[in-house]
């Protein structure tokens, strides 16, 4: 016997899965290549950042060069998660994490730290 209450509980679950399903996801790819991050208002003034991105079975890797190095250092984890990215390096002798969002489609705007803003531009 179907009742009123399951009746309201069925249609529940099927709009929760519509919804669920119709949340834009971004794929790495959007992420991919090289990066032109600007921090700005750190204690030393603004500073540029040059970041790499690149996915590999699924699994998305970031690379960094700090200040006069020559060769690119490797992150420590990243994460993508619907149209932003997650990332936690070490540089300079810090610990930081950077957050940044798709704005469009060669720019992303997040923060270092939750302290300073950051915007990303996309290499060509």
């Amino acid at each position: 016997m179907i009742t009123k209450k399951s009746t309201v509980l069925a249609f529940s679950m099927v709009l929760l899965l519509s919804v669920a399903f119709a949340m834009p996801s971004l794929n790495p790819e959007y992420f991919e290549g090289k990066w032109e991050v600007l921090i700005k208002g750190t204690p030393q003034g603004d500073a540029t950042l040059p970041l790499r991105f690149e996915t590999v079975d699924d699994i998305t890797t970031g690379y960094f060069f700090e200040e006069g190095a020559t060769t690119e250092s490797k992150m420590q984890s990243v994460k993508i998660s619907e149209d932003a990215l997650s990332a936690a390096f070490n540089i300079s002798g810090y610990d930081v994490t950077l957050y940044l969002k798709k704005v469009d489609d060669e720019t992303a705007k997040g923060d270092l730290m939750g302290m300073f803003d950051a915007i990303g531009t996309k290499l060509k």
